[in-house]
């Protein structure tokens, strides 16, 4: 039997920014820096629905609902060796932090990315305006530093997938496809309950925040 743990929502977010993240590196190594923007701004939309949607979304989406003190994260961290599986509700307690500094570089990053300016002054993010030329090369330069950290947590999270599937006989990736995960012996199904109204609403905050930056705010 399984249980649902992932609203479609939820994955939905995840797959979209695994997809954007490859075409935003995609296109800054092409220099195609329209479509570069198209990207961030894209991906600027996924994070603000997901900050909303941490907030209002299923038990499993919501920040309470994952985000642990140190004693709990301490406390899983020690069962890393058992090779028995850990049927946690959504993300474990180190996952859960994985996924807020995955939320916060990514922020950084497109932040960054909107003040940027090209040492040329050809290329520029829509708020670049708002800042000195100087102000403009910073943000730039760390655009491309905090992209390198994601690199690295991207590759972080790629070797902790593998390890729970190899190690701890857990398919994550699996799960965030179908959203469903093996109940555990003896374990009593949960039932997910989660808003399409919600949902599309966040979704549509999202679009509406990355197109008014788009625009630099001025309409």
């Amino acid at each position: 039997m399984t249980t649902r743990i992932w609203d479609p929502f939820v994955r939905l977010f995840h797959w979209a920014l695994v997809l954007l993240i490859a075409f935003s590196w995609w296109s800054g190594e092409q220099h195609d820096m329209e479509n570069h923007r198209l990207s961030g701004y894209a991906i600027l939309a996924l994070l603000v629905f997901r900050l909303a949607w941490g907030f209002v979304g299923p038990r499993t989406a919501r920040f309470t609902g994952f985000v642990r003190g140190p004693g709990a994260v301490t406390a899983y961290a020690r069962t890393l060796g058992n090779r028995a599986p850990h049927h946690a509700d959504g993300h474990n307690p180190l996952g859960g932090w994985s996924v807020v500094a995955m939320l916060a570089v990514l922020l950084a990053m497109v932040t960054a990315g909107l003040f940027a300016v090209d040492v040329d002054g050809l290329e520029s993010g829509p708020l670049a305006d708002y800042v000195s030329f100087d102000q403009g090369r910073t943000a730039a330069q760390a655009h491309e530093l905090i992209f390198n950290v994601i690199l690295v947590l991207v590759a972080l999270h790629v070797i902790a997938v593998a390890f729970y599937l190899l190690w701890k006989r857990h398919n994550l990736a699996r799960a965030m496809v179908t959203g469903q995960r093996p109940l555990g012996e003896g374990e009593t199904a949960q039932d997910l309950r989660w808003s399409w109204i919600g949902g599309l609403a966040c979704l549509a905050v999202g679009v509406g925040v990355a197109w008014a930056v788009s625009k630099g705010f001025r309409f």
